[in-house]
């Protein structure tokens, strides 16, 4: 287990390797009450030829309108990029300098940032750090640390995979719903997503448990083995920008009750150490960042609210915020929500979605390095594997990507498409061994209507049409879809950069109501989840397909879980 600070205030000294914040003492070795700032630095992830590392000066002196840090390396570390500083190296000598919009350092206030380094052989811990020439020494730490043999809590570096070598959690109210259904038994022990979707989710609402009673029953669950949990992050100031069946109970500018009533009170729950053996999986905020490319300005697909929110920049500043604060704890695992092949798969929403990512990684203090990987087709039904046709065929003299269901689009698939985001995403900065999840709860289209080979070949939209597993009626559609099915059971490692495929939405659980009901959680009414609406830009303006009679958000809705079940693929036994 980590030292506490008492400790090493107590022992004043550096021990390499260690974690945590060690104060130095200032110049004039009158103690530690005369420290004159301390120096949180972290390697966050290393492989073998690279790492990244985030650093924190606090200053503990007179307020300052610029700053620079210095440190040398012991080895042969090489600085290759940086982000919330001007971060540049000369010899072994490295300088961050404060940014135009980060200069100001008040009396107690911290600056955060972040690199992006090489090395070979040792990567060494920086000894002496110096803010504007005044030394205050560090013992930092990160997810290289040791574990302490004598501390089974002690979660250590944080693994690769979190889901290999790991059960994951049950959860119990979810599984009484599905075993009271009947033939639900059948999957009733499968492992889902914990939605905390608004403020009062954390401490329990409506009779229904609160983030610690299902991080105790995580603990009950783990036994002497690895546990993951899987909690789902969701509660952005002006949150679903494009949708209003999922919109929530923060305004557009309320950044500061998300950051004070949301994103700090899990984080303090998280960073309990009695939690420290489980190890968390967040999904960070689904269906925001998205949004923020491909549904503001001139494009047809674009809303009034989504402008709102690139404009003031809060999904940005909330998901940087939560990366930053959620990635503090060593045994939690960020996977930040990356739409689907049908939202950003075109070349126009791909690589500018993952800048976007980026940007939110490097808000308001937190780096790449506190993202572990990403999520696709979160609550979504895009096809897991579509195996009859390609975008690289031609059909009837016309490339498959012209047909009316591909649309111009790259992708077909969601294993396409994760594993080629994952390589965008590496480009734009985040690490190399990254990791993608890929919702797979209710993309398995089996049943009657699933195709058992190609379409006719009689024209390039006869052919995708008659061979696609996705039923739906238009790629756009989203809201409690007609015909599908259970997908792939949860499972880890199960293709190349892939981490796992998990059900992180709640088979069963609507996606919002199809008509107009009052409730007390902030859920409008979205004519997408109406099966009789005609559409908007983002579907062709076509039918829905959504299934009638369906309840708010959230809630449980048996006819879509028997749906489900009857159209699984793989089937169910």
């Amino acid at each position: 287990m980590s030292r506490t600070r008492t400790e090493l205030l107590a022992a004043m000294a550096l021990v390499a390797g260690a974690t945590g914040t060690a104060y130095a003492v200032a110049p004039d070795g009158v103690g530690a009450a005369a420290v004159p700032c301390t120096v949180d630095y972290q390697v966050q992830n290393q492989w073998s030829t690279g790492f990244t590392a985030a650093v924190t000066v606090t200053n503990l002196g007179a307020a300052k309108s610029s700053w620079s840090l210095k440190w040398s390396y012991a080895g042969n570390q090489r600085v290759t990029s940086g982000w919330n500083a001007k971060v540049t190296q000369s010899g072994s000598n490295v300088t961050a300098a404060n940014e135009s919009y980060n200069g100001t350092l008040a009396t107690g206030g911290s600056a955060s940032f972040g690199f992006q380094g090489t090395y070979s052989g040792s990567n060494a811990i920086p000894a002496t750090f110096t803010l504007d020439g005044v030394t205050c020494n560090v013992d930092g730490g990160g997810p290289t640390d040791p574990t302490d043999p004598t501390d089974p809590t002690d979660p250590g570096d944080r693994v690769n995979n979190p889901y290999s070598g790991a059960k994951v959690y049950v959860n119990p109210e979810w599984s009484a719903n599905a075993a009271a259904e009947p033939g639900g038994s059948r999957i009733a022990n499968q492992p889902t997503g914990v939605w905390l979707d608004r403020i009062a989710a954390i401490n329990g609402a409506n009779g229904k448990m609160g983030l610690r009673a299902h991080l105790d029953e995580a603990l009950r669950q783990k036994g002497s083995g690895e546990l993951v949990i899987q909690l789902v992050i969701y509660n952005l100031p002006g949150r679903d920008c494009s949708a209003l069946a999922s919109n929530g109970e923060l305004g557009p500018t309320e950044i500061g009750r998300y950051k004070t009533e949301y994103i700090d009170p899990i984080a303090a729950i998280l960073a309990d150490d009695k939690y420290s053996s489980l190890r968390i999986v967040t999904t960070v905020e689904i269906d925001s960042l998205p949004n923020l490319v491909t549904n503001t300005g001139s494009r047809a697909t674009a809303t009034p609210e989504c402008d709102v929110m690139k404009a003031n920049g809060n999904y940005v500043k909330g998901v940087g915020y939560a990366l930053n604060k959620l990635g503090d704890a060593g045994n939690v695992y960020n996977y930040v929500d990356a739409g689907h092949h049908g939202w950003i798969g075109w070349d126009d929403n791909f690589g500018p979605s993952a800048d976007v990512f980026h940007d939110a990684a490097t808000a308001e203090g937190a780096t790449p390095a506190d993202v572990h990987g990403f999520i696709t087709n979160t609550a979504n039904y895009s096809a897991l594997k579509e195996n009859n046709f390609s975008v690289d065929q031609t059909v009837a003299g016309k490339s498959v990507r012209e047909s009316k269901w591909v649309d111009w689009n790259r992708y077909v698939d969601e294993l396409g498409f994760a594993q080629a985001f994952r390589n965008e995403l590496v480009s734009t900065g985040f690490d190399t061994n990254i990791g993608m999840l890929i919702d797979t709860s209710r993309n398995g289209w089996g049943g009657t209507a699933r195709p058992a080979g190609p379409g006719a070949t009689s024209s390039v939209d006869t052919y995708v049409d008659g061979g696609r597993y996705d039923r739906r009626i238009h790629i756009g559609n989203w809201c409690n879809q007609a015909g599908a099915g259970l997908g792939e059971r949860p499972k880890a490692a199960p293709e190349s950069g892939i981490d796992a495929y998990v059900w992180m939405k709640p088979p069963g659980e609507s996606d919002g109501a199809s008509k107009a009901i009052p409730n007390d959680e902030g859920k409008g009414f979205d004519r997408m989840c109406d099966p009789t609406y005609t559409g908007t830009p983002r579907n062709g303006h076509n039918l829905t397909g959504a299934l009638s009679d369906a309840p708010v958000s959230g809630h449980w809705f048996s006819a879509q879980f028997q749906e489900l079940m009857k159209n699984a693929y793989p089937p169910l036994p």
